[in-house]
């Protein structure tokens, strides 16, 4: 950390605040929500493209339609706002990103949270989503509003996309299965937003947010294994076939992108372990063992 800024008050929230999510809907912005509303206190505004979707979900707060597209549609939802959690997560948009921070701009907003990615501090990372995470840092940081930078590796919730593997013929299948990722649990990402968001001492740091261990597929195969009590395979693919999944749900240029971010992994540029998470919430990282025994129901059945 920067010794000439604040030390971090944990656990130390400043008064009643009105906080906007941008992104409420996505896992960080779901957590933080839920974080925020068992705090109380707070005025929580979630700011989402999908206000049924939000409404649906159970999700805590005043809930306010508004597209990220069009700038007449956020401007009104951040004014008087005292803090904004700033997440996106389209790299072919960055107007999306563009136009929350000209909002906040417009507004004076106080303070600034940015869900960015840990990928931008390394120089060989240089495909679309890194690059864009890497304007939208720089333009922030420009911007002259009050920030706060929150830099995850890889989510562990990312092996839900085993679960109907696991829930059929007990096989994960995966790239590269002894690369090494210092994978977060977005619990603690969450855990994070919401000291950066209510508490002092935030502004100006970067927070580099990892699990206390990097671990490769494998592990996590043989750890949800144990925490399931059954019998699991992991199962190497290709890059072809890995490649060919990815296509089917995303565009060229990011299946581009995720390919030369599992080329990188797989050289060891992911395994670094960081010490964010204890800066930012004053406690320990959590395991994906922890992760997996909380979410052990969701690999019971196949998904629908």
């Amino acid at each position: 950390m920067n010794p000439s800024l604040p030390t971090p008050q944990v656990g130390v929230p400043q008064s009643a605040r009105r906080i906007v999510i941008a992104g409420a809907t996505g896992t960080v912005g779901r957590l933080t929500a839920a974080r925020l509303a068992s705090l109380g206190g707070h005025d929580v505004t979630l700011l989402t493209r999908d206000p049924g979707k939000a409404a649906a979900s159970g999700l805590p707060g005043r809930i306010v339609g508004a597209e990220f597209a069009s700038p007449a549609t956020l401007r009104p939802a951040l004014r008087g706002a005292d803090a904004l959690l700033l997440i996106t997560n389209d790299p072919l948009r960055p107007d999306h990103d563009i136009n929350l921070l000209d909002a906040a701009v417009a507004a004076g907003t106080p303070h600034v949270v940015k869900l960015s990615a840990q990928a931008v501090t390394d120089p060989d990372a240089d495909d679309v989503i890194t690059r864009w995470q890497r304007g939208n840092e720089e333009r922030l940081q420009d911007s002259g509003l009050p920030w706060t930078l929150l830099r995850p590796r890889a989510f562990m919730t990312h092996a839900l996309a085993w679960r109907d593997g696991i829930a059929k013929d007990g096989v994960v299948r995966g790239l590269h299965g002894d690369s090494l990722n210092a994978c977060v649990d977005p619990a603690d990402i969450a855990d994070a937003a919401v000291q950066a968001l209510t508490g002092t001492g935030h502004r100006g740091r970067t927070y580099a947010l990892t699990g206390p261990r990097a671990i490769s597929a494998r592990d996590k195969t043989a750890i949800l294994s144990d925490v399931l009590g059954r019998p699991l395979v992991f199962e190497e693919i290709s890059l072809d076939q890995a490649r060919e999944q990815w296509r089917r749900r995303l565009p060229e240029a990011l299946v581009d992108a995720l390919t030369l971010s599992a080329e990188r992994q797989n050289v060891g540029a992911k395994a670094a372990v960081a010490s964010g998470v204890r800066e930012a919430t004053g406690h320990a990282p959590r395991s994906f063992r922890t992760w997996a025994a909380e979410h052990a129901s969701a690999f019971t059945h196949v998904c629908a």
